[in-house]
């Protein structure tokens, strides 16, 4: 799963490497926590448009907001066929924008917890899903992450991992045209995975209220 994450570069840098519209006010975060807003980038069937998102997906014909702390994360095995995410694979993708994120890895009875990252890579986008809520607030844009089977890098840590596109497919992954779920879903297996390194954190990233630079300082 993916729990927890990190954006630390800057807004005007990232509609810049998108070529994308949108004015947003984005501070850099050590420690995104679930419900919390996420940089995402979509494409509007003219453009790449880079703006916030709630994390923590509300599906449209949702009642009520209960179920979002449960939906921060769609397994790509089956997301082409849950109700919940099978028309926003066919559609309604986008890129949730990090630099890192963290899994807490046990060792006996403790969970320690360890940053993620790439080291090729400034920053990098998980494969996400959008949709909008409608109430009688107005209307909410909330997303999830999509995760698959640890790979190597990771698998000693946790055994589930966030999909990370290769930089050269984020574009066609927000390709705006819409898609068969279930060929979404086989292209998204057969990429290559990004090479990832990690470093233990100290527990300080453990409460969402912590979030400046101690959570990626090394232990």
């Amino acid at each position: 799963m993916c729990g927890r994450f990190t954006l630390t570069v800057g807004e005007n840098y990232l509609k810049q490497q998108y070529n994308a519209k949108g004015e947003v006010d984005w501070l850099p975060s050590y420690n995104i926590a679930p419900t919390q807003g996420v940089l995402a980038v979509v494409h509007d069937g003219e453009s790449n448009r880079l703006g916030k998102m709630s994390w923590g997906l509300i599906p449209s014909w949702a009642k009520d907001e209960s179920m979002r702390s449960k939906m921060i994360n769609a397994r790509l095995e089956t997301a082409d066929e849950k109700p919940s995410f099978k028309r926003l694979m066919a559609k309604r993708r986008c890129l949730i924008l990090a630099d890192s994120f963290y899994e807490w890895k046990k060792e006996g009875k403790e969970k320690k917890p360890v940053r993620i990252y790439a080291p090729n890579n400034e920053y990098f986008a998980f494969a996400g899903l959008w949709d909008r809520w409608k109430s009688e607030k107005g209307d909410m844009i909330s997303c999830t992450i999509l995760t698959k089977q640890a790979n190597q890098d990771i698998d000693s840590i946790h055994h589930r991992m966030p999909v990370i596109l290769p930089r050269e497919y984020e574009q066609e992954w927000i390709n705006f045209e819409a898609k068969d779920p279930s060929e979404v879903k086989k292209w998204v297996h057969e990429l290559s995975d990004i090479p990832l390194k990690h470093y233990e954190v100290s527990t300080y990233v453990n409460s969402p209220r912590n979030n400046d630079e101690t959570c990626i300082e090394r232990v």
